[in-house]
């Protein structure tokens, strides 16, 4: 059966029962129909989430193969509750850019997934709408404010740095210009769109504490310059009241179900290749408070996602991880170790050796920040016995932990193995972790470690543009925000065509953007776009609904 199919098959438990499976009064929901609420923000106890365990689950280079992290995430919270252990799985929301493009949905798979998918995977409670109009407000008002003779900050429309988010694939919004048909329709100038995943606003909602935090770094938001080189931000104009309003409902997370009836938390859903790619602090502590357990992911590698959730989230929100789980495909390694995508299904050791650099290179990593990993294999029918020992004889070899995980296939049951070892290791004592930089470190010192400790860079080039950028970050003062580097999920490097494990590349950064309000800068490396295209036949043409609604092609 598809997800889709086996999705249908399970009978949905009312909102209210996975409330109070959680301690969750049914007075104190906000629902959203039958099988959807929002949760207040006054239930999180911070003295409680310092001791829950949280794991976070990462994995290895992606590949066009898959490899299962939000499935893997999901089975291991229902194989922890099957133990014994409150447990609560904590993701972001899928964004409709990959779901109608190659990616699809992001709501798990086989029997692990969160329900109702449908719902999840197309406008869920209208968290992207909110962000994305809150985003196109200041959007409006930066130009309406260009325009204006009596309410003019003086803007330099030449200096504006702001452009606009629709959550869609869209390549022919990248560049555009603004402001044509006449006086009356405003200035023209160049502009061009992102996706709503990498707004700065879906950033700062996803890092900020509370309703007044989120209105304060709305307000830091860096917008340009007046023609008398003067730096303006959003409370310049007045917007942050309005675009925090947008967002009131905004700010509380979701919460859903897994197929086993466990409590699932989806809030926020930065990407991690052009944004910062976890869910929400504001989530990540209600799970804490909720539960015993929480398990949250981060987006593509652990080069990406993983390296943002420590040295920005983690930092900035005070949360420390117990362990970190490594999703690992054998198809996967064997596409880094140079097989076709055709051939992935047939069992080659010799293939799969010259593939395991990857997983040395992202357990190496791990370690760095001085957290404990475990290797979660994924496990498919086309799995030689041969493979799967050589990966656990590379876990022996580096000291790790590994287990056998066929969540797809048997959801819970097939992670009690892993989940047994991650109760290990989070009950073995405190670890607190490692960052890999300092902020308050130069930022070409702060840009250098990154690529260099985690991709493996033998070091980082910067052009023209990039070198104005840092002179300007200067400027503005702005050289103690966190790095969140725009990088190719494909590989290590910022060039996608090298696979493995790369040595003596060099990372080019061609500019950097300025996200204030979030609390980070944007290196932009390689040809990585912040608005992705559409494949030349997307998702979307397999996706319909007949007459009584019932949609088909999800996935």
């Amino acid at each position: 059966m598809s997800d889709l199919d086996i999705a249908r098959k399970v009978s949905l438990k009312p909102i209210t029962e996975i409330a109070q499976k959680i301690g969750v009064p049914t007075e104190r929901l906000e629902p959203y129909g039958k099988y959807k609420a929002k949760l207040p923000l006054d239930l999180i106890d911070k003295d409680r989430t310092s001791k829950a365990n949280l794991i976070l689950v990462s994995a290895i280079s992606p590949t066009p193969a898959g490899e299962g992290k939000t499935t893997m995430s999901i089975g291991l919270t229902e194989g922890l509750n099957r133990l014994g252990k409150k447990t609560t799985v904590v993701l972001r929301e899928p964004s409709l850019g990959p779901v109608f493009g190659i990616k699809g949905g992001a709501t798990g798979g086989g029997y692990s997934q969160v329900l109702p998918m449908e719902d999840i995977n197309l406008h869920f409670t209208g968290d992207f709408a909110a962000i994305e109009k809150a985003h196109n407000l200041l959007s409006a008002l930066i130009d309406n404010n260009i325009q204006s003779k009596t309410n003019s900050l003086n803007l330099d429309p030449r200096t504006i740095s702001w452009r606009r988010v629709i959550d869609m694939n869209d390549r022919a919004l990248r560049n555009v210009i603004v402001g044509l048909g006449g006086t009356g329709s405003g200035i023209p100038r160049e502009t061009g769109f992102d996706i709503t995943a990498a707004s700065e606003i879906m950033a700062i909602l996803c890092l900020a504490e509370d309703l007044i935090d989120l209105k304060r770094r709305l307000g830091n938001i860096f917008i340009g310059y007046t023609f008398d080189k003067r730096p303006i931000y959003a409370r310049d104009i007045k917007a942050e009241g309005a675009m925090t309003a947008l967002l009131k409902d905004a700010i509380q997370p979701n919460l859903v179900q897994t197929i086993e009836g466990n409590a699932a938390i989806i809030h926020g859903g930065p990407f991690a290749n052009i944004a910062q790619g976890t869910n929400s602090v504001i989530a990540t502590r209600m799970g804490l408070t909720l539960s015993d357990y929480v398990v949250t992911e981060a987006g593509f590698g652990f080069d990406l996602g993983a390296e943002k959730f420590f040295d920005i989230k983690c930092q900035s929100a005070g949360l420390s991880p117990k362990a970190v789980v490594l999703t690992t495909t054998i198809r996967a390694l064997k596409y880094h170790g140079g097989a076709a995508l055709d051939s992935l299904k047939t069992p080659n050791v010799e293939v799969l050796l010259k593939g395991i650099p990857n997983l040395e290179k992202h357990i190496e990593n791990i370690k760095q920040f001085n957290v404990t990993p475990i290797i979660a294999i994924n496990k498919f029918v086309s799995d030689s016995d041969e493979e799967i020992a050589l990966i656990q004889e590379t876990a022996t070899k580096m000291g790790v932990h590994v287990a056998i995980a066929n969540v797809w296939e048997k959801g819970g049951e097939g992670a009690v193995e892993l989940a047994t070892k991650v109760i290990e290791i989070a009950e073995s004592g405190p670890n607190p972790f490692t960052p890999m930089y300092d902020w308050q470190s130069p930022v070409t010192e702060k840009i250098a470690t990154i690529a260099t400790r985690i991709y493996g860079a033998k070091h980082v080039d910067y052009s023209a543009q990039a070198k104005r950028d840092l002179k300007k970050i200067a400027d503005l003062g702005l050289d103690h925000l966190a790095i969140c580097i725009a990088k190719t999920q494909k590989s290590l490097s910022d060039n996608p065509k090298l696979l493995g494990r790369p040595k003596d590349f060099i990372i080019t950064v061609r500019q950097i953007e300025i996200a204030a309000g979030a609390g980070f800068l944007v290196p932009i490396t390689g040809n990585i776009m912040r608005m992705p295209g559409l494949p030349g036949h997307p998702a979307s043409e397999n996706i319909d609904i007949d007459e009584n609604g019932v949609i088909s092609g999800l996935f």
